[in-house]
C-alpha cells in the first residue's frame, strides 16, 4: 500500500522544547517521542558528518516499527565542482551504516548547493554513480537542486531516465516546480509562519492533504508550478513524503501533526 508520511527535519532543534516537547522531557527522548506523533523524519547530520552504524542502529531501536526516515547525504558527495567524481565520497556514505535503518531506510536526498548549474553530462555521470541498493536494501534516491537552471525538459528527462526523484521546494527562495520524475513524491515545505499556532492555517493544510492524497492515488495535483504540462493521470499508487523543513521552524511538529490530522479527518 503507498502511504503517506509527514514530518519534519531532525529532532533536537531547541525551540521545540517549549512548544512541542513536554517541558522537562529528556533530551535522549525526544526522536522517541517525536516519531510516536508523525510518521517520518528528514535525518539532517547525516549531511554534515558521518554517523556510526550503532547510531543509524540506536535509530531504528527508538522508533515504533512503522515509521521511517528520510537521509540526507553526506554534503563531500554534492559540494564539488565536478559531480562526476563523487564515487568515492557516495560510497563512504552508502556504506557508513544506513542499512541498519532496515525497512525504516528510506529516500536519500542529495542537496546540492543554489551556485550548482545544471551540467547534463556531469549530472548524469553522477547519478550513474548512485547504487540501487546497500545489503539486500533497495535505494531510492532524491535530488534537490537550487539552481534555476534546472528547471527545464531536459533535467526532467535525465532524471525520468534514472529514475531519481526530485525534490519539490515549496519555497519563495529556491526553485518550485512539481513535475515527478520518479514513482514516489518528495516534498520540502517551507512556507510555514510564526505567527500561526499551526504554521499553516487550515485552509493550507487541507489543500496540502488533498495534493498528497491525489499524489498517492497516481493522480496530478492542480494549480502547482511545473516546467511541462502535467501528465495523464497515472493509476499505480505513489509513496508521498512531506516534511515541514524551514520557513518558521518552531512551528513544524505543529504544522505537520496538523497536516496528519487533515489527511485523516477531511473537512
Amino acid at each position: 500500500m503507498a502511504a503517506i508520511r509527514v514530518g519534519i527535519g531532525g529532532w533536537t532543534y531547541e525551540p521545540w522544547r517549549d512548544n512541542f516537547y513536554p517541558g522537562g522531557w529528556p533530551q535522549t527522548r525526544e526522536l522517541a517521542y517525536a516519531s510516536r506523533r508523525l510518521t517520518t523524519i528528514e535525518i539532517n547530520g547525516t549531511y554534515y558528518s558521518t554517523q556510526k552504524p550503532a547510531t543509524f542502529a540506536k535509530w531504528r531501536d527508538e522508533t515504533p516499527d512503522d515509521f521511517m526516515f528520510s537521509l540526507k547525504a553526506n554534503r563531500f558527495a554534492t559540494n564539488r565542482r565536478v559531480l562526476a567524481e563523487a564515487g568515492e565520497s557516495i560510497e563512504r556514505f552508502i556504506g557508513s551504516g544506513i542499512a541498519e535503518l532496515r525497512h525504516k531506510l528510506g529516500p536519500i536526498v542529495w542537496q546540492f548547493a543554489p551556485t550548482k548549474r545544471f551540467d547534463p553530462a556531469d549530472f548524469e555521470a553522477f547519478l550513474k554513480l548512485l547504487p540501487p541498493e546497500v545489503s539486500g536494501l533497495a535505494l531510492r534516491h532524491v535530488m534537490d537542486v537550487r539552481h534555476d537552471s534546472f528547471r527545464c525538459a531536459e533535467y526532467l528527462a535525465l532524471a525520468r531516465r534514472h529514475r531519481v526523484a526530485t525534490v519539490f521546494t515549496d519555497a519563495d527562495d529556491y526553485p518550485s516546480f512539481a513535475d515527478l520524475t520518479a514513482d514516489f513524491v518528495y516534498v520540502r515545505e517551507m512556507r510555514t509562519r510564526s505567527e500561526l499556532a499551526t504554521g499553516c492555517t487550515p485552509d493550507e493544510l487541507g489543500q496540502m492533504a488533498r495534493c498528497a492524497q491525489a499524489w498517492q492515488q497516481g493522480g496530478e495535483p492542480d494549480a502547482l508550478p511545473r516546467v511541462e504540462p502535467p501528465p495523464a493521470a497515472d493509476p499505480a499508487p505513489r509513496d508521498v513524503f512531506i516534511f515541514f523543513i524551514s520557513g518558521a521552524k518552531e512551528r513544524a511538529p505543529a504544522a505537520a501533526m496538523g497536516l496528519i490530522e487533515a489527511l485523516q479527518n477531511p473537512r
